[in-house]
């Protein structure tokens, strides 16, 4: 009896679940029409809810470019400049009108206003705007451009400023990921993304009288067009690796590859303006040549890469240090150089007066020297320009800070003495108070050399006499 009770449990126990079983199968395997509904998107959100599997797009380590693109965007600028004399207007109640013309992009460096662009960007600019990632306007100051790297350094009046941290593009290598950020077209904070195709390209585009030009260019194939140059090129990590400059085209727009300056001759670059207005370039005093197959064979050198010593200038620091013609530089402070490109830019960081270690192979034999480079009037110190009180006629002094802040003014310079020349024949009179030219601030007389140093045809000037009155005189430069 109890035999046949626990066969019969068994029996009912096997049907039930192969109901259950049956059901589920029919459920979920053959075509049985769903309930009715009117929205795909509720349809999509039910479907979802009930999956358990993560259907996010997990992007690879290292290759996820949003954070960098966020973090750069707002630091890089559209710098737009203005050429001819413009419209001046005596009443301060009218706008100041210069022709603009669209030019490029330039990366905020400093959180109180310094940034880096191309030289060809502002070059010859009468004025020069800055509008912002979030359109505010400046009008920037040119603080000092180097012909021979084509970089400049600009400043803005402002504070609390998104800026780019300087990166190492020494690290950098062939392969890895980078993100142009510019203004291509006026198209503002552009992204594009690429990797590092060399390192150390010379694309013979710099020209300066003294053939002193620097060309180490980083090569990407991250797109860049008219626009970009001055823009910044990062890492993943957002870092600043290098500025964006020009591009290997025959049609005008970007056909492949694109040429950035490394950020370690940038560097150099920036500091160099700020301190002293000008480059402090340290220069080894020699004529060279990348060494090829077809120059080892003829010249029976051992190697095949390196620098080939072809002048040493008399009274050089490559002559005081025992460099000869005929010389393959293989090393600059223990960092191989085989080509001129990256020799030049090696000593080309480095200051007059600094003593740099080179390495070179002479009939065979490996030597290593130590050399104390010079500037180009072949001195071993920095030279500073010289700030000049008297400029066409015009004395100048700064202004002690309770006359400016009675004036509302954060800087100026006042007008001691005026004789015959340009600034009389305007009507600037004795006690008057230049705050600003071209809409941008002046600081003290210093800075009053600095931006006439750039100034061609009319400018702008204006400022306050001492009993507050306001005046605005057009100035033929």
């Amino acid at each position: 009896m109890k035999r046949s009770l626990f066969i019969f449990l068994v029996l009912v126990i096997v049907a039930c679940l192969g109901g259950v079983l049956g059901s589920i199968f029919t459920i979920r395997y053959l075509d049985i029409e769903s309930a009715p509904y009117n929205s795909i998107d509720e349809r999509q959100q039910l479907v979802l809810a009930s999956n358990t599997v993560d259907t996010a797009y997990k992007i690879p380590e290292g290759l996820d470019f949003l954070d960098a693109a966020k973090m750069v965007t707002a630091a890089v600028v559209h710098i737009r400049t203005g050429y001819g004399p413009g419209n001046f207007s005596l009443n301060p109640l009218l706008d100041y009108d210069r022709p603009i013309h669209s030019s490029g992009s330039g990366v905020i460096i400093s959180d109180d206003g310094y940034i880096v662009t191309n030289n060809h960007v502002i070059e010859d600019a009468t004025n020069i705007e800055v509008v912002m990632n979030n359109n505010q306007r400046f009008y920037a100051k040119l603080v000092g451009t180097d012909l021979t790297t084509d970089l400049a350094l600009l400043k803005i009046k402002a504070k609390d400023l998104p800026f780019v941290k300087y990166g190492n593009s020494d690290n950098v290598q062939p392969g890895e990921w980078v993100l142009a950020i510019g203004n291509p077209f006026d198209l503002n904070s552009t992204v594009t993304a690429g990797i590092v195709s060399a390192k150390a390209r010379n694309i013979g585009i710099l020209r300066e009288k003294n053939n002193y030009q620097v060309e180490a260019f980083i090569q990407t194939d991250a797109a860049v067009n008219p626009g970009n140059s001055g823009g910044a090129l990062v890492n993943l990590r957002g870092e600043l690796i290098g500025i964006n400059t020009a591009i290997a085209t025959s049609s005008g727009s970007y056909q492949g590859y694109s040429f950035a300056i490394p950020v370690a001759l940038v560097r150099k670059v920036m500091d160099d303006l700020l301190e002293y207005g000008e480059v402090q370039r340290g220069l080894l005093g020699i004529g060279i040549g990348d060494v090829n197959a077809s120059i080892a064979e003829t010249l029976h050198l051992t190697v095949s890469q390196g620098v080939l010593v072809s002048t040493v200038n008399p009274g050089s620091a490559a002559e005081q240090s025992g460099i000869l013609r005929g010389d393959v530089i293989i090393e600059i402070d223990n960092h191989i150089v085989n080509s001129v490109s990256e020799l030049q830019e090696w000593v080309a960081r480095n200051r007059p007066g600094k003593e740099i270690q080179v390495t070179f192979i002479r009939e065979g034999e490996k030597r290593t020297v130590k050399a104390r480079l010079k500037n180009s009037n072949g001195n071993e110190v920095m030279e500073k320009k010289e700030v000049s009180y008297s400029i066409d006629g015009a004395t100048f002094e700064n202004v002690p800070y309770r006359e400016l802040a009675k004036l509302l003014l954060e800087g100026g310079v006042k007008v001691k003495d005026v004789d015959d020349g340009k600034w009389k024949k305007a009507g600037l009179r004795r006690g008057f108070v230049i705050g600003y030219i071209d809409k941008v601030p002046v600081d003290n007389v210093e800075d009053l050399n600095r931006i006439l140093d750039y100034k061609k045809g009319g400018i702008l000037i204006e400022g306050y006499y001492s009993d507050g009155k306001k005046g605005t005189y057009g100035v033929d430069w």
